[in-house]
């Protein structure tokens, strides 16, 4: 959605931005192009920095790559001397050169070692199915991927441990829930996307970042989020709503209390924008995808609803 998001991102000279998921630069290459203003680019990926820092050549000092989580923007701009910006874009989930590169594991298209961490540091997709607990499994495979058959593919898995590559996990869940010719989507991509997004707290991640966002972004600063599925695209959307004021009464049988809080941002589209069909047939795996953003009014940080 690189047009919707320079549209929404409107960069401007000399502002300062943050693309938090940095991937293979195509939004920060783009921002950088648009406007006269410096970008840092964020990503736990080393991989990723490593690209970073050769596009930095081009750029003459606009670019500036930071390795780290997007949940830490914060501290991450501190350390370069920056305590407000004028945007942040995140694109949310795995990029595409990591689901294309098999040693990295997060695709079950590719055989590959079971791994899936962003960083390569820290708990692997592996560690979770060969040491958690059964329950713990079923717990994970439900809350992250939404997948209703999660307690039997977590008994599968522990009766199939040690699984180490990406494509024993496919066979074990295959073998719960077979595939058949009707089938549009891969029955193990439920449990895919849960491990990945356990492993790399990417849910934590995005909750940290949208509250940073609040803090660091300057008064007409736009933040600007894109999601891939519904555990994503459900906090961007509460975040904002209650951000705009418009979180509704706790109770119906309550009166309704006046909000006097001044709400942080603005949004001009509560629904959010879809890709536009072109995109959506030269890449299919954007057909999923979900734009919110929301512009920073000139109130302060907005105090919670039930602080």
């Amino acid at each position: 959605m690189l047009r919707e998001v320079l549209q929404t991102l409107a960069p401007r000279d000399g502002g300062v931005y943050v693309d938090g998921t940095f991937g293979a630069g195509g939004y920060t290459r783009e921002i950088l192009k648009a406007a006269n203003c410096k970008v840092y680019a964020i990503d736990r990926d080393p991989h990723a920095i490593t690209r970073a820092d050769d596009m930095a050549k081009e750029f003459n000092g606009r670019l500036i790559p930071v390795q780290g989580c997007f949940g830490d923007v914060t501290s991450l701009l501190a350390d370069h001397g920056i305590g407000k910006i004028d945007g942040i874009v995140l694109d949310l989930g795995v990029s595409s050169l990591q689901l294309s590169t098999p040693e990295r594991g997060f695709s079950f298209m590719h055989d590959g070692p079971l791994d899936m961490r962003m960083s390569l540091e820290g708990t692997s997709a592996a560690d979770v199915v060969n040491r958690a607990p059964e329950k713990e499994i079923a717990d994970i495979l439900y809350t992250y991927g939404e997948e209703r058959a999660s307690r039997a593919i977590a008994k599968k898995i522990v009766a199939s441990r040690p699984i180490t590559t990406t494509k024993g996990l496919v066979n074990v869940v295959h073998s719960v829930l077979p595939m058949h010719g009707g089938l549009k989507t891969d029955t193990a991509t439920r449990t895919f996307q849960a491990l990945r997004i356990f492993v790399n707290d990417e849910l934590g991640e995005l909750e940290r970042a949208l509250e940073s966002a609040e803090q660091i972004l300057n008064t007409d600063g736009r933040l600007v989020v894109v999601s891939f599925h519904s555990l994503e695209d459900w906090r961007v959307k509460h975040f904002l709503k209650e951000k705009t004021g418009r979180t509704s009464n706790v109770s119906r049988h309550l009166p309704v209390m006046e909000d006097r809080r001044k709400p942080s941002f603005t949004v001009e589209a509560n629904n959010g924008l879809s890709p536009q069909p072109d995109e959506v047939l030269a890449n299919p795996r954007s057909r999923s995808a979900r734009l919110r953003y929301g512009i920073r009014t000139a109130a302060p940080v907005m105090e919670a609803l039930h602080a």
